[in-house]
């Protein structure tokens, strides 16, 4: 599946069709759309509420509630920081300011270049290895600012 789609009803719809006879439908056609497009789009929310006859709350209150389900899209990569007590121990905060920074961006927000979604995350499992820092879906360990630069300067992140 291709991450990037563009929204498409009838796409979705099919989605929901392929996920309509699981128990506890919702999250599991909840994480296939996000598959697909990215995000959770605004149209979405009415499509699963009629779809699934639930009200429109219903079905914004379970994609606001996980914070895994975006509401726009993200930028080609994703940059996860952790922001655990190990990692705050070892100066995450200046890691996260000089992100910020460098990127010119926040959490939550991608750069204008579409290249980099910028997100906290609360453990990263590498503890040992403090700051952690997760690009796309490898795990780097003792990141300091000029490791964050290292990583962003090689090829296999752009």
């Amino acid at each position: 599946m291709n991450a990037r789609s563009p929204w498409s009803a009838e796409r979705a719809a099919s989605i929901v069709d392929a996920h309509r006879h699981l128990r506890g439908n919702l999250l599991p056609i909840l994480h296939a759309l996000q598959e697909e497009f990215g995000c959770i789009d605004e149209e979405a929310i009415p499509l699963l509420a009629h779809e699934l006859n639930l009200s429109r709350a219903d079905v914004h209150g379970v994609v606001s509630f996980y914070h895994e389900f975006r509401r726009s899209r993200p930028g080609r990569h994703t940059i996860k920081v952790c922001r655990a007590e190990a990692c705050q121990s070892m100066n995450a905060d200046g890691l996260i300011d000089h992100i910020r920074r460098r990127l010119k961006v926040d959490f939550h927000e991608t750069t204008a270049d579409d290249a980099f979604t910028l997100e906290p995350v609360f453990c990263l499992g590498n503890c040992a290895l403090a700051p952690a820092v997760m690009v796309d879906e490898t795990l780097h360990g003792r990141v300091d600012a000029r490791r964050f630069d290292a990583i962003l300067a090689t090829g296999a992140v752009r």
